[in-house]
């Protein structure tokens, strides 16, 4: 028995072992739930520390597609938001600047290896931020009784601030109601109403309700001020 041991087991031993251990990985390495795998994750980028009086004028920002690769098991259970890019915007100013998108911007649970990130770059414009006030113009549409006709609409408030990149608040001349229907009104009525800015990169600060009132008259008076 302990010749049959030294000769078929122990003979060569380290170099069975070291068989035996390179068995065992290859087996992982095959098992189902290890296999490699990749997925292509859309994300936003996160802009980090954006200058506060800055702000960001491109219209249109593309999301990052990040292609990461890892263990099957790793992957099927991954979230889109486990993986985004960041890019730092501390320094930005006024104008036009191309940034790099590589993998070393981009957050990944430290198991899965970032293969691609598509855009490679990313354009953004930049502009000073403008706050200012606007008048609001009312939208009035509907049906009247026949011989009856606006003569006066009031809004209340009458004026609105906006914000956004300079140029673009610049352009905007009053902000508008959404349509106020004042079908059948006979002498009087108010409407409760929102206003918007059809420029997408000029917001409104602090929307409040807007209060539009419609005052009728007779088709053959004179038009109230």
């Amino acid at each position: 028995m302990i010749s049959f041991v030294k000769r078929y087991v122990l003979h060569n031993f380290a170099l069975k072992l070291l068989s035996l251990v390179l068995a065992v990985g290859l087996w992982a390495m095959i098992s189902p739930d290890e296999r490699p795998a990749e997925v292509a994750v859309r994300s936003p980028i996160v802009f980090q520390n954006v200058p506060y009086d800055l702000e960001i004028s491109s219209e249109s920002i593309p999301e990052a597609q990040i292609r990461v690769r890892g263990p099957e098991r790793l992957v099927r259970q991954l979230r889109p938001s486990d993986v985004h890019a960041e890019l730092e915007l501390g320094g930005a100013k006024p104008g036009d600047r191309t940034y790099d998108l590589t993998s070393q911007q981009v957050r990944h649970p430290r198991e899965l290896l970032v293969v691609q990130v598509v855009p490679s770059q990313v354009h953004l414009a930049f502009d000073m931020r403008l706050t200012r006030e606007v008048e609001i113009r009312p939208r009035v549409v509907g049906n009247f009784v026949e011989g009856e006709r606006i003569a006066k609409v009031e809004v209340d408030p009458s004026r609105i601030t906006i914000s956004g990149p300079k140029q673009h608040v610049e352009k905007v001349d009053a902000a508008t109601t959404d349509p106020v229907d004042a079908s059948g009104t006979m002498t009087k009525n108010t409407f409760v109403t929102n206003v918007y800015v059809s420029d997408p990169l000029v917001q409104v600060v602090r929307p409040v309700p807007i209060h539009v009132t419609v005052t009728m008259e007779k088709a053959g008076s004179t038009p109230a001020h």
